[in-house]
């Protein structure tokens, strides 16, 4: 199992702006796209199936709550990282909101996640406690050619140990770029 964080960010490094809303991804259309252009869904899709379980931080979950009508990955076991009491998604979701550490959840992530991955949807604060374990393998990020100016940033503080080791780099004619790191660990 590989230690997941898969999401979007601004140019400038913001996955939501300072309302946790994310319109500028959502809503985002290149300007001038070819007439031919189609939305290229084959990277999500082929990461989505190497993804056995899931984890997320609370802001995350409860904006997919709002903003989805029906819970996204039912097949996909799911912990959000929550103090507070949350609601559940309606249907048969396996969603555990958990009020615990990210390492000391890792034997149920692992076991849940079997032989595929653990996503690491969200947020920063989530991800960089990943990091901080020394637990998070790739990070892979989708930058969209908009600047918010502020907002929640791509990581909640400096990642331990030194640079990412770039493995894959995916132009799109949206003009977005994605991007794939695997965390290099201190020998």
């Amino acid at each position: 199992m590989r230690v997941q964080y898969y999401t979007a960010t601004s140019l400038d490094g913001y996955i939501a702006d300072e309302d946790d809303n994310l319109d500028w991804l959502t809503k985002y259309a290149p300007p001038d796209p070819p007439p031919d252009l189609k939305r290229d869904t084959s990277s999500y899709d082929e990461f989505y199936a190497g993804t056995g379980a899931m984890i997320m931080g609370s802001t995350t979950y409860e904006w997919v709550l709002a903003h989805v009508d029906s819970w996204p990955y039912p097949d996909k076991p799911t912990w959000v990282l929550s103090s507070r009491d949350l609601p559940s998604p309606e249907g048969d979701a396996d969603v555990r909101i958990v009020a615990a550490e990210v390492a000391d959840l890792r034997e149920d992530l692992t076991a849940a996640a079997g032989e595929r991955n653990l996503w690491v949807v969200g947020g920063g604060p989530v991800v960089s406690q990943f990091a901080a374990a020394g637990l998070l393998d790739d990070v892979i990020v989708t930058v969209v050619p908009v600047a918010l100016g502020a907002g929640k940033q791509l990581f909640a503080e400096r990642l331990p140990g030194g640079p990412m080791r770039l493995v894959e780099a995916r132009p799109s004619p949206t003009g977005m770029v994605e991007l794939r790191y695997e965390v290099v660990r201190a020998a």
